[in-house]
């Protein structure tokens, strides 16, 4: 691969006031993003933050890193509005084209990091939103004599309906404001929680890794998105993977730090860094990854760009050096029976989370 990897924090501001702020990751600093038809960006509420209805030009997945926020969902052409009030380790899927808001309604600040698929985006490896109303939404831009005649308003009417909200992306609302309560039996359906998942590796003293597809969350078979969440104890490793079917890992550290290995075809790591939170970086199809936690622990969200990914591992019983026949092993590593006997043995086992050793 031509271009550089990186590691980079979001780079670029695009809105920031009292009520809130959102945060990307351009182009510029993080080719790939462009090159592989991705996108991110992070957004934080203050409380009483309230971004305005908007919705956007690709399929994304939102993972809350702190505090708790009201979602509004309304899909196209849909007479009723899905209220959600998610929290932090909960992801939620959004489909290109749903109208939906935040808001924070709680004490603390929120915050939600937004990775996704740019293929049918307008600014290849950027979100671009539409906001419904405000002063750079649709309505001010047929200004109020479109918006009269098809509301049947009046000119003074339609004026209020233009331009009373004077805010433009994102505002803050007065104190002891009210917003809808959540819509029942929404938790499964729209969104989810990582701690919530059946079928997690947990390993002791090591950390966890949970993975959510279309078999868990039925809603990522319509965006073609998955999620995986790797929490990792002080020490431990995340054992080397691919994707197998071709797809494309994005990935957010949202927690402590560590150092990551990214290997491809040329028999040399393409990317061997530090991280830490805060820190995106992109893995290539076909592309190993690797993770060591510092002491302090590692957590790093990842958006797959396939609802269904099928891993292939690089250590333990379902790896290719346990399916190997001995002598095709042997002549692999050209080594001696003794050292083939002695590394198959060490794949006998699962081997997904290595525990620090001592």
């Amino acid at each position: 691969m031509e271009t550089k990897m990186v590691v980079e924090k979001a780079d670029l501001t695009a809105f920031e006031g009292d009520s809130c702020g959102y945060y990307i990751w351009s182009n510029a600093k993080t080719p790939l993003l462009s090159e592989l038809k991705l996108a991110a960006g992070k957004l934080l509420l203050h409380p009483l933050g309230f971004a305005l209805p908007h919705y956007a030009d690709s399929n994304k997945i939102g993972f809350v890193l702190g505090g708790t926020i009201t979602v509004g969902l309304v899909p196209p052409n849909s007479p009723e509005e899905k209220v959600l009030l998610i929290k932090k380790g909960d992801v939620i899927p959004l489909s290109a084209g749903v109208v939906s808001w935040w808001f924070n309604g709680g004490d603390t600040d929120a915050a939600i990091v937004f990775l996704g698929d740019s293929s049918k985006a307008l600014v290849p490896g950027q979100f671009t939103y539409f906001f419904v109303a405000g002063v750079l939404g649709l309505l001010a831009g047929f200004q109020s004599d479109f918006i009269g005649k098809t509301f049947g308003l009046d000119e003074k009417e339609s004026e209020d309906v233009v331009t009373s909200q004077q805010g433009a992306l994102l505002v803050k609302l007065d104190q002891g404001i009210k917003f809808p309560e959540p819509s029942s039996h929404t938790k499964g359906k729209l969104y989810a929680n990582f701690d919530d998942l059946s079928g997690k590796v947990v390993v002791k003293c090591g950390g966890t890794v949970s993975s959510l597809t279309e078999k868990n969350l039925l809603v990522l078979s319509e965006i073609g998105l998955s999620a995986k969440f790797v929490k990792l104890e002080g020490s431990a490793m995340l054992a080397p993977s691919y994707v197998a079917d071709g797809s494309v890992q994005i990935c957010y550290v949202g927690k402590g730090s560590g150092r990551i290995k990214v290997v491809g075809s040329e028999g040399k790591p393409a990317l061997d860094s530090k991280v830490e939170e805060g820190d995106l970086f992109i893995v290539p199809q076909f592309y190993a990854l690797g993770e060591i936690a510092d002491d302090c622990g590692l957590e790093v969200f990842s958006v797959i760009t396939s609802s269904k990914p099928v891993f292939g591992h690089l250590a333990g019983n379902i790896s290719v050096w346990k399916a190997l026949d001995p002598v095709v092993l042997q002549a692999t590593l050209n080594v001696n029976p003794e050292s083939e006997q002695l590394f198959k043995l060490k794949n006998s086992e699962s081997i997904t989370i290595v525990p620090p050793s001592g």
